[in-house]
């Protein structure tokens, strides 16, 4: 039996789905905006099957291509609106809907009521207007989601995204310190949950903002842009730090997908962050010694394979140093190229290393 929270689940997934065809910009959304400019009110089912035409009464049949002007006018008659499944077309409109009253709601209006217990019965979307609040919403097997106006929704994005600026810039502060202390053999557990949970407080605030982008349609392309430019790397910095600090002694290497799990209480501890990347109980001030592979992609964005192929010709980070281009070169698929341009690469990590 699918749990509570698998049912939410699904609900949440297919409320994405629709909100992108409700999105500003969208036929529907155009449509259902006219209806609120008329101070009119609608419900518009979104979606025809056996349990919809049941509970339908009254009504003409229109079966005609949906057009945001056709919705608007047809809304003006009493009654609701069938759309096709595809939602590319007007099927019935008028129609008088008799949804079983013993299905439970919360909902006080009489558009709302039957909206949400339509929703519940015939498991398909619907959507309505209030005439008094002006107000577009969309029912889903037993919830409400309100369809916002895209300067309330940018509000919030504009906030969101000042956030993600700021924690971004904090990543990048940490993660040069991060450097610093790698090329000193002086990291500690601490300092590697540090960079961690910037990375999971950049990831979460990405997720909201493509929500937003997602909900604003053509209103959210110049956000998408912003979005894309402040999480650039980021996923990058996560794999490289999985990849760094694996150990033998632990099974598997530490995950930052964990994170994904933690309550954002739980985000800010530090304890509670490394058990969920894999460390279980260890003291936030064990040492540890990363393997080198973000230390070597900042110097020369070799690929993975390359990369590990050198590391495994060193025992630390320090050696790597030390090596020469002829000492690089050495190793199987680099060039003289390649090298110089880690060699020259290490060089200047140093450099900043000493500075930091």
């Amino acid at each position: 039996m699918a749990s509570i929270g698998d049912a939410k689940g699904r609900v949440a997934e297919q409320f994405r789905q629709y909100r992108s065809l409700l999105a500003p910009g969208t036929p529907l959304r155009e449509g259902l905006e006219r209806i609120v400019n008329g101070r009119t009110g609608a419900l518009v089912v979104l979606g025809d099957n056996a349990i919809v035409q049941q509970i339908s009464t009254g009504g003409f049949v229109i079966n005609t291509d949906f057009t945001p002007t056709a919705l608007r006018e047809l809304s003006k008659m009493d009654g609701g609106i069938v759309l096709s499944s595809g939602l590319d077309r007007i099927l019935r409109a008028g129609v008088h809907f008799v949804p079983s009253g013993s299905i439970e709601t919360i909902e006080t209006g009489t558009r709302h009521r039957t909206a949400d217990r339509i929703a519940q019965q015939a498991h398909v979307p619907v959507a309505t207007v209030s005439a008094s609040m002006s107000t577009i919403a969309l029912f889903l097997e037993g919830m409400r989601f309100p369809i916002e106006p895209s300067h309330q929704i940018m509000g919030r994005a504009d906030q969101a995204l000042a956030t993600l600026s700021r924690y971004r810039d904090r990543l990048t502060d940490d993660t040069r310190y991060l450097t610093g202390l790698e090329i000193a053999d002086l990291v500690t557990l601490r300092d590697l949950v540090r960079v961690c949970q910037r990375v999971e407080m950049a990831r979460r605030l990405a997720k909201e903002l493509e929500g937003y982008v997602e909900s604003l349609g053509i209103d959210g392309r110049l956000l998408q842009l912003q979005l894309f430019e402040l999480t650039a790397g980021v996923d990058e910095t996560a794999t490289l730090l999985e990849n760094d600090y694996s150990i033998e002694e632990r099974p598997g290497k530490p995950s930052l997908e964990e994170l994904e799990e933690l309550p954002t209480g739980d985000l800010l501890d530090p304890e509670s962050v490394s058990s969920a990347i894999g460390f279980g109980a260890m003291p936030l001030d064990t040492h540890l010694r990363p393997k080198g592979f973000r230390l070597v992609h900042q110097a020369a964005q070799l690929d993975t394979v390359l990369t590990r192929r050198m590391l495994d010709q060193v025992d630390s980070i320090q050696e790597l140093f030390d090596l020469s281009v002829e000492d690089l070169m050495r190793v199987d698929g680099m060039d003289a190229k390649h090298a110089r341009a880690l060699r020259d690469g290490l060089a200047r990590l140093a450099e900043l290393g000493t500075q930091s």
